[in-house]
């Protein structure tokens, strides 16, 4: 298999095993992209693109729903998707240029550990139990909390689950809206990150991103359903602990020049 073609094939399963889960794809991708010397503008990009495959498996898994008229639905999603677009446009390059390194995405994956760790431990009571039940000020707040989520290493889906739940939505429903706010937010910033910087790309690229959008499309899959099961009966606490330990190691490879920094 050509090298491109192998390395578009490992990042679309990186990107699809860990998009909708709290653990950060773009900081495993960035992080992955390193290893593979495919971590320059073009892969920046790539990574941003691929994600649109992942999307799409959301958009499989709740298709009967997506394509029911539901006004309040499509009004939360939008309300949501806002602030981290307004502030992705005015910040993205220059999140590209200082954050997607592997040092700062480890520092990210430390820091969202902890967080995790601090919000599970805390008691609760949800206000909000579907996303049926959910306002535009609900989905709001989780607009608010996806914005961490520029920051690689964050975690779209960790920020704007434990966001919802801090915000009163229970687990299953911050759960499924993080799933379903994918579907507006992965599909702008892949579209707009790949028409802005189109002039790195061209016609003979057509077949690596159509493997790293399958790859990452049949692992996004396979993740949601196990995801759907996973929070019925499970708190999110081992993911932290993968978080705080995969940025410790990475911090030390790094010191110690094991990993390009």
């Amino acid at each position: 298999m050509d090298a491109s073609l192998l390395h578009a094939l490992i990042l679309g399963i990186v990107e699809g095993l860990t998009e909708f889960l709290p653990i950060s794809s773009t900081g495993h991708l960035i992080l992955a992209g390193s290893l593979l010397g495919f971590n320059d503008a073009r892969g920046g990009v790539f990574f941003v693109a691929i994600q649109t495959g992942a999307m799409l498996a959301v958009v499989w898994e709740y298709r009967a729903r997506l394509m029911r008229v539901d006004a309040g639905l499509w009004l939360n999603l939008a309300v949501a998707f806002v602030p981290a677009a307004v502030l992705g446009l005015l910040f993205g390059s220059l999140i590209k240029q200082f954050l997607f390194k592997p040092v700062p995405v480890a520092l990210a994956f430390i820091v969202g550990g902890a967080v995790i760790l601090v919000v599970e431990g805390r008691s609760r009571i949800a206000r909000v139990e579907t996303t049926q039940s959910m306002t535009w000020q609900d989905a709001l707040k989780v607009g608010v909390a996806q914005c961490f989520a520029l920051i690689p290493g964050t975690s779209r889906a960790g920020a704007t689950i434990i966001g919802g739940m801090l915000f009163g939505l229970s687990r299953p429903a911050a759960t499924e809206f993080s799933f379903l706010l994918a579907v507006p937010t992965l599909c702008a910033a892949g579209g707009w990150d790949l028409w802005h910087n189109r002039a790195l790309f061209s016609a003979d690229d057509l077949g690596m991103f159509a493997v790293g959008l399958a790859a990452a499309f049949a692992s996004a899959f396979v993740v949601i359903r196990w995801l759907i099961r996973y929070v019925a009966s499970h708190d999110f606490r081992p993911f932290a602990w993968y978080r705080i330990a995969f940025g410790v190691f990475v911090l030390a490879a790094v010191y110690l020049s094991l990993y390009p920094g």
